[in-house]
């Protein structure tokens, strides 16, 4: 018989009544239950994860990618595959559902970001599958977006407004060939699906997106304006977007932090103004403490997410609801 019982985390936050995020050991006897159990609470679920924004479940029988996969099939949501996304994370796909969370070294911290929302259609929901816990470190921060968008508009309320009127846009420059050692090493090729620069600049075009060639064959790519704020509905609007990444961890052999983001009037942000951010995300931030076998769902909307660096093997796979 399954069953769930409601799980204390250590240090876990709590905002207007509710636990960050939301923890849940699920007692389930084989992946057969685990995933009837998935199919039964899948709508409740789904609500939990976007009035809390994260929601860890433990005990559940998973070992494999293709468990992973099984279970998220079975919530029935769907699905956003690596190959249709815009994302600049070099990823290993498994299934068509599942791939890796990202390739970067270990050394390397992923900063905080609502997933994809540096590109025009972003997921709305996010599955994360531990594999194998690291040794050290390798924990994934989830920080409520919601939660900072209020202390922004009171601590910073002219930066809050640009944010909100103005937008923002992003450039990177994507390699010619998959950067392994980047957390944004995708080739212009796999984000675009085009084997050719005439099919990337179609692709591109047709997303409103501007463009430079490199000499060496990369691609200096820049969004169209995007939105930096989104609204959740029940008065609640989120911080959406990918500013402390973007500003704080978008550096490589290629990229530079300064030249990643601006409004989307072309004016600079204030370092100070982002460092403000930064430091109210750190503050509304808890650390997802893995296990193996642990899953977690991340609404999109309404939680960033990033990576710790860590020692020894980590393994946490992703997969990607489509709004």
């Amino acid at each position: 018989m399954n069953s769930a019982t409601p799980l204390t985390l250590p240090g876990q936050h709590e905002y207007h009544g509710q636990p960050f995020p939301l923890a849940v050991k699920v007692n389930a006897a084989s992946l057969d239950d685990a995933c009837a159990w998935a199919r039964d609470h899948a709508a409740e679920l789904d609500a939990q994860a976007a009035a809390h924004g994260a929601v860890l479940l433990r005990g559940l029988p998973l070992a494999s990618p293709e468990d992973f996969n099984a279970i998220v099939g079975a919530f029935d949501f769907p699905n956003f595959s690596y190959a249709d996304s815009l994302s600049n994370a070099y990823r290993i796909n498994y299934t068509p559902r599942v791939f890796s969370a990202n390739e970067a070294p270990p050394e390397v911290t992923i900063f905080l970001h609502h997933e994809m929302a540096q590109t025009p259609s972003p997921p709305a929901k996010l599955f994360f599958f531990c594999q194998t816990a690291p040794t050290e470190g390798g924990t994934t921060p989830v920080c409520r977006s919601d939660i900072l968008w209020e202390h922004l508009v009171e601590q910073r309320p002219a930066f809050a407004d640009d944010c909100k009127n103005k937008g923002l846009k992003y450039s990177n420059v994507m390699p010619a060939e998959a950067d392994k050692s980047s957390g944004m090493g995708r080739s212009w090729q796999s984000t675009f699906s085009a084997e050719t620069r005439e099919a990337a600049e179609a692709r591109m075009t047709a997303l409103g997106y501007t463009w430079e060639w490199q000499p060496n064959g990369d691609l200096r790519a820049t969004t169209p304006v995007l939105p930096a704020v989104r609204d959740l509905g029940d008065d609640r609007h989120s911080f959406f977007n990918q500013l402390i990444a973007a500003f704080n961890g978008w550096k490589d052999t290629r990229n530079d932090p300064a030249k990643a983001i601006t409004f989307g009037d072309g004016t600079p942000l204030n370092p100070a103004d982002v460092a403000t951010a930064s430091t109210l995300a750190d503050q509304f931030t808890f650390d997802l403490p893995w296990q193996t076998g642990d899953l977690a769902l991340i609404d999109n909307y309404t939680a960033m997410h990033g990576r710790r660096t860590f020692k020894g093997t980590r393994k946490v796979l992703a997969s990607l609801v489509a709004a």
